[in-house]
């Protein structure tokens, strides 16, 4: 081997070395949030409402694990993941544990849906804008149902993309 090349390929593992010391920097130190930072957040400080228009603020789910959950009445995998969702809000709320369900949907249709099928975690509305917010939560395809665990300090410890299992929450459950 030439020692150009030896000298390319140097090149090539000191780059990949250093670009995954400084993606895993970047991301130490978001999962480090302080209460400032977490404040500063944007998905922090949404203000949205509930299917039936009262108001909803993410805030108040702040300084507690979270399993935030988009999800649509029209998307099949959705519906069928709420009702383990409702499960997993029961079984692990005397632990500290929250379920939000953000509904990228219309305010009548989420109504309907509810009134056949009652759930005991809240639902807001993100409505349209739904899709940018989990892409700004790391969505990349924009697709539902999409799953975002956060710590008791506001950093993303999971995500997920497609319909949940048991065995998904089991072990998210043991995150917190």
């Amino acid at each position: 081997m030439s020692s150009r090349r030896k000298i390319l390929y140097a090149g090539a593992a000191l780059s990949a070395g250093l670009a995954g010391a400084g993606a895993f920097w970047w991301q130490s130190g978001r999962q480090a949030m302080s209460s400032a930072a977490l404040a500063a957040d944007p998905f922090w400080g949404l203000a949205l409402e509930t299917p039936d228009g009262a108001p909803f603020k993410i805030s108040s789910l702040a300084g507690q694990p979270l399993l935030l959950n988009f999800w649509a009445t029209w998307c099949p995998p959705c519906v069928e993941e709420l009702p383990l969702l409702n499960r997993f809000h029961l079984a692990q709320l005397s632990r500290g544990w929250r379920v939000l369900g953000l509904a990228v949907d219309q305010p009548s249709a989420v109504r309907a849906w509810l009134a056949k099928s009652p759930l005991d975690f809240p639902v807001a509305m993100a409505g349209l804008g739904g899709t940018e917010l989990s892409k700004s939560l790391g969505n990349v395809s924009g697709g539902l149902p999409f799953s975002v665990v956060f710590s008791a300090s506001g950093a993303v410890l999971q995500r997920r993309m497609g319909k949940l299992s048991a065995d998904d929450l089991a072990a998210w459950a043991l995150l917190a």
